[in-house]
């Protein structure tokens, strides 16, 4: 396993989970939202839910960040929303996985080995989660948007669903332990 990205709409305990996670394994730590441009923040800010135009720049450098943690050997947690199927295609595979479905070519870089731990729970439930939280450029009144650009992680991508509804040690735990059965199985078919 190169890196865990945990996914999931704003509010629903990204950088909290994932900080832990990271903290937990030794791993380094990475929160998505401190690499949207100055523009993207503005634009959240007012109320103007992002689109592909301004997610896909900052998924190819986040693509980046892990390719390069991942070409040095360091394991990495990401906190991102990754909503789309795309979105997380470019996250495994670059500016390579905006138009296909398909896997990547021989010759290309290798796309990213990436578990999605998925933070699903109730929209009421975040939005009360948004609603205490200060000083985060991402207002309340953009969480339906999140949800309508939600397209949750299905077969065959490498994932995980986690409740939100957890408590926190419980969501972890349950993280590590689908990292220990992934990396088991990968070492049975390696031998």
């Amino acid at each position: 396993m190169v890196a865990v990205v945990v996914m999931g709409v704003s509010g629903s305990g990204k950088t909290t989970v994932g900080s832990r996670l990271a903290a937990k394994l030794g791993w380094k730590f990475y929160d998505a939202d401190d690499y949207h441009s100055p523009e993207n923040r503005k634009k959240m800010a007012e109320g103007i839910p992002l689109n592909d135009e301004d997610r896909i720049p900052w998924l190819c450098a986040l693509h980046d960040i892990l390719r390069r943690e991942d070409l040095s050997g360091q394991h990495t947690v990401l906190a991102c929303s990754a909503l789309r199927k795309m979105y997380r295609r470019i996250l495994v595979c670059g500016a390579s996985g905006i138009e296909s479905n398909q896997p990547e070519q021989p010759g290309e870089n290798t796309a990213l080995k990436i578990l999605f731990v998925h933070l699903d729970g109730p929209i009421d439930v975040i939005a009360s989660r948004l609603e205490k939280r200060r000083g985060h450029f991402m207002p309340p009144e953009l969480l339906r948007s999140q949800f309508d650009t939600l397209e949750p992680p299905s077969a065959p991508e490498n994932f995980i669903t986690v409740s939100l509804e957890r408590s926190l040690p419980e969501i972890v735990l349950e993280i590590e332990r689908a990292i220990c059965q992934r990396e088991a199985s990968l070492s049975e078919i390696l031998d």
